[in-house]
């Protein structure tokens, strides 16, 4: 259990005493005092050295003059009228010193005690906010929780025992195998036909291949160096202008094109020809391998081709849902997860998010009167 509902119990408790400390004096009369004291202390800062001594009758006169002002803008009967009278009676004479500022502000101590009730009141309705927004806060997170939870119990009918490997072999030997097949590939063909290869991807939308930043496309179909490999390529870009003028006629225009776009060429490999795991559902993967064989028969060997018949054929086999979502759950959860949700224990925890985000709720409900504009 949290510490919000106690918090929120204790910064309604201060805050409802802070509250009614205003009320019991009279929010009108503590802001009426608090501006009389505000003004008393401008005019300590404004005349002490000026009233002082002997060197400024004007502002002795002044000084005097506005202070009596102050005083008599609180009604006879007021609150801490005598106090107020009590900072006038300190200046009562003919000479004024430094002392009697000092005793001037003594006398205003009880008058700062009493309206910092307003402050008080201020600093508990800030308390009591931060403590409602730290219980809606744990809420929402609690309803994340929930929600988590949700997931892992409707995996709960999930057979974790199924065979996975039935799927796992014949998906990654067809990855090792394109991965192997497109690396060759890359290393015999020209980088104008790795391009026209990219071109012919894109009328298949389940193979995201790269594309080609348009500079370095422009580069490769025009230049000579276009011949070569992408392998060879990257080398290229690694030589000294010095060195590279003995491969090609233009160092300067590869070093721009291909050193700029290293990044865009290293990119270029068999990730987006091979297949997720855990794989998708099976209407989703009969669709991807079909789009994957019309592209990696242009480049890969018969056995290549035939890992895909193996993945085909297991994606139309009738336990084929069974193993993939067995291999999701696997894949999702470590062992202590997969442990707690056999136990029973997820939904333990489930049950106990959903009693603390009640009480929290309705704790919230029961303290919302309280923040009142006041």
């Amino acid at each position: 259990m949290s510490d919000l509902e106690p918090r929120l119990a204790d910064a309604h408790e201060e805050y409802d005493a802070a509250r009614t400390a205003v009320e019991e004096f009279g929010e009108d009369e503590l802001r009426r005092l608090e501006r009389v004291r505000d003004r008393l202390r401008e005019l300590f800062e404004r005349y002490e050295d000026r009233a002082t001594g002997t060197g400024d009758f004007r502002g002795f006169i002044e000084f005097q003059s506005q202070l009596d002002a102050l005083v008599s803008e609180l009604p006879e009967g007021a609150r801490h009228r005598e106090s107020v009278e009590a900072v006038e009676d300190c200046f009562d004479k003919r000479r004024l010193n430094a002392g009697d500022f000092e005793r001037a502000r003594a006398e205003l101590e009880p008058v700062d005690e009493d309206i910092d009730r307003l402050r008080e009141r201020e600093r508990a309705r800030e308390r009591l906010r931060e403590a409602r927004l730290d219980a809606e806060g744990r809420i929402e997170e609690l309803e994340r929780e929930v929600s988590a939870y949700d997931d892992l119990l409707a995996l709960s009918d999930v057979d974790l025992d199924a065979p996975v490997a039935d799927l796992r072999v014949p998906i990654e030997g067809y990855n090792r195998a394109v991965d192997a097949a497109f690396s060759k590939y890359l290393e015999r063909a020209s980088a104008r036909e790795v391009v026209s290869f990219l071109d012919r991807t894109e009328w298949f939308p389940l193979v995201d291949t790269p594309r080609m930043p348009a500079d370095l496309r422009a580069y490769i179909e025009r230049a000579e160096a276009g011949t070569e490999p992408i392998p060879k390529l990257l080398e290229y870009a690694e030589h000294s202008r010095s060195k590279l003028d003995h491969y090609v006629a233009d160092a300067d225009a590869l070093k721009r094109a291909v050193t700029t776009q290293r990044t865009a060429l290293e990119r270029i490999d068999a990730t987006p020809l091979q297949l997720e795991w855990p794989p998708r559902p099976a209407d989703e993967l009969r669709y991807r391998l079909r789009e994957l064989r019309a592209v990696v028969t242009g480049f890969a060997p018969v056995e290549t081709i035939a890992h895909l018949r193996e993945v085909r054929e297991v994606a139309r086999d009738p336990d084929y849902e069974r193993l993939r979502r067995a291999a999701e759950v696997r894949e999702r959860l470590d062992e202590r997860e997969r442990e707690r949700l056999v136990s029973g224990a997820v939904g333990d925890d489930r049950e106990q998010a959903i009693e603390e985000r009640e009480r929290l709720r309705e704790a919230l409900g029961r303290y919302a009167p309280t923040m009142s504009s006041s």
